[in-house]
């Protein structure tokens, strides 16, 4: 059975590994609703870049003390995650220099560790 592909669904088979997040860029004028934005010479004398944050990963993996009582527990349940500040939907500024270019579905990605983001805009009612 072929899966069909839909903007919905395109994306659900990728699996952001480690402490990384996909962006998509916005266009070099885009302005989010709070005015954030940055003027196209800031991104490209400083390497600087925006996007949304579209899949995270499960973020920084520590190790679990392994008790021989926990030998019953599947592989998963050993491994423990420090979640990262990124969110989905986030609007991020990051380095690109610490970034990864990638093209999925004819649409192009970025693979970005969440220690190259400077910073996160967030829609939230506070």
């Amino acid at each position: 059975m072929a899966l069909h592909i839909t903007p919905d669904n395109k994306l659900k088979k990728l699996i952001v590994v480690g402490d990384r997040v996909l962006i998509k860029l916005t266009t070099p004028h885009d302005r989010t609703t709070s005015g954030l934005y940055l003027p196209p010479g800031v991104q490209e004398k400083e390497k600087v870049q925006q996007g949304y944050v579209i899949k995270t990963g499960p973020g920084y993996a520590i190790p679990v003390p392994v008790d021989e009582d926990d030998a019953w527990k599947p592989e998963e349940d050993k491994i423990k995650y420090i979640p990262l500040q990124a969110k989905e939907g986030d609007l991020a500024i990051f380095l690109l220099s610490g970034s990864t270019e990638v093209v999925y579905q004819e649409e192009k990605y970025y693979i970005v560790p969440q220690g190259a983001i400077l910073m996160l805009e967030r829609e939230e009612d506070l």
